[in-house]
């Protein structure tokens, strides 16, 4: 998928950690400006060093991007920093929530506008506003985000990085460890970002069922590789998607290892 409207593109990148170990091998996906886009996969498929190879965070981990471009809004952005890149509106929000916990809800919030320059009055506004699409935070404001339940804390996370007023926003694993309503809600919030903010999402995750009923386009990774893409409501209702992915095929459910690699690539492929 690849238009004129694409906010991000990742072109054949090969990612390598430690100088041996290759992660990601030819990745290839586009971000259309205004989309929501589910990067979708089993774990260790190479969702997160997709996004970490984007927000260019690898390098504090020994990886780097050997081969291939990422650009944003038409920019090749694999030597920015990941301060640069939040200051061009790339904001990531890790897997595992990540919150500062000896600091206050509110004052995690306003980190995510260290890199700001436009008032003290725009960002007190941007605050009321991350208010209001999270109430129980406003609640919370003045708990210590360690003492916060794991649904706020992502919510923490995902506030945090408004304050930023971000263009692109990198989302990974936003469903782990969250209770199934829980989950529901912090999508519907990002329905509602992307609708009414015009915020842009690339989203990794595992739950492909609920990721496929609010994307517009869906990516899967296997082993490093992309097997499969195509609008999330025809992936929603492709018959491997379901046997692997959600769990609806008709018979017994078939884990990855199950099926030998090669046999799987042929039927997607064909």
């Amino acid at each position: 998928m690849s238009t004129d409207n694409t906010i991000l593109s990742i072109k054949n990148i090969e990612v390598i950690y430690d100088h041996v170990i290759l992660v990601l091998k030819g990745v290839s996906l586009d971000v259309p400006k205004g989309g929501i886009v589910a990067l979708l996969g089993a774990n260790g498929a190479g969702k997160t060093t997709t996004i970490k190879s984007i927000s260019n965070i690898l390098k504090t981990e020994r990886g780097d991007v050997t081969k291939g471009s990422i650009s944003f809004e038409g920019e090749r952005i694999e030597n920015l920093s990941p301060t640069e890149l939040v200051k061009r509106g790339v904001v990531q929000v890790m897997e595992g929530r990540h919150c500062f916990e000896h600091l206050t809800v509110e004052e995690n919030l306003l980190t995510g506008a260290y890199t700001r320059k436009d008032g003290r009055k725009a960002i007190a506004d941007d605050l009321e506003k991350v208010y209001n699409y999270f109430p129980r935070l406003r609640e919370r404001r003045k708990s210590q985000a360690g003492y916060t339940s794991g649904g706020e804390q992502q919510m923490v996370a995902v506030g945090r990085a408004l304050m930023a007023r971000p263009k692109l926003i990198l989302l990974d694993e936003p469903s782990m460890g969250l209770a199934p309503q829980l989950v529901e809600e912090i999508f519907e919030i990002v329905k509602a970002l992307n609708e009414k903010e015009g915020v842009t999402f690339l989203l990794a995750e595992q739950n492909a069922s609920v990721a496929l009923r609010y994307a517009t386009y869906g990516y899967i990774l296997e082993n490093g590789r992309v097997v499969m893409d195509g609008e999330a409501a025809s992936l929603a209702d492709n018959e491997d998607v379901k046997e692997f992915y959600l769990g609806l095929s008709g018979g017994d459910k078939k884990s990855f290892r199950d099926v030998k690699h090669y046999r799987r690539r042929k039927r997607w492929l064909a």
